[in-house]
């Protein structure tokens, strides 16, 4: 009788080292399998719109503005300055990582399909766009997580970015009401 308390235990405690927590690793994107600290943005990967894992270290040597969006948000039509700024310094060395988010008031409804064909066809943005995300919160992308360790605090709301240097490091964090013009100069600044 022992023996078989003794082989339920063990099984059950198998099955719960198999099947583990669901919530451990979003879906959205992942650190890096070393368990030293993270140095820089090159070390995250993130989900295309395919739902493929992509290394930001792609973007070495970039000046990167990483930003959190929304489709149906007050501060959507910021997508016309973030196309113009993009087309204007990209061939310096400069890219927008575009993270579509549903936290704020359910405002990025809809899949990477909806979210990618409303942008392109009404903002005709080109700048990379990836899959939908959380900010906030246990299930925040660990990309979030360490950009709010940099220049602490939750994100309060859609559209909020973070401007990275050529090294990977945050350097400035910019609320969504930020000023278009103060940004643009804190990029030229970096290249």
């Amino acid at each position: 009788m022992k023996h078989c308390k003794f082989l339920a235990i063990a099984a059950a405690t198998l099955m719960f080292f198999a099947c583990g927590k669901t919530d451990e690793q979003p879906a959205n994107d992942s650190t890096p399998a070393s368990p030293e600290p993270v140095d820089n943005i090159y070390q995250f990967n993130v989900l295309d719109g395919r739902g493929d894992s992509v290394s930001l270290s792609i973007y070495e040597g970039q000046v990167l503005l990483v930003v959190n969006t929304a489709t149906q948000c007050g501060y959507t039509p910021q997508y016309e300055d973030l196309e113009r700024i993009y087309e204007t310094y990209s061939d310096k060395g400069f890219t927008i990582l575009d993270f579509p988010c549903n936290q704020f008031g359910s405002q990025a409804p809809g899949s990477y399909d909806d979210i990618h064909d409303f942008c392109t066809d009404r903002y005709n943005i080109t700048f990379p766009q990836y899959a939908k995300i959380n900010v906030n919160g246990p299930n925040a992308s660990p990309l979030y997580v360490w950009l709010k360790s940099k220049k602490p605090g939750d994100i309060q709301w859609n559209f909020t970015k973070f401007l990275i240097d050529r090294q990977g490091n945050v350097v400035r964090r910019f609320e969504p009401n930020a000023n278009m013009t103060v940004m643009e100069n804190a990029i030229q600044a970096q290249l």
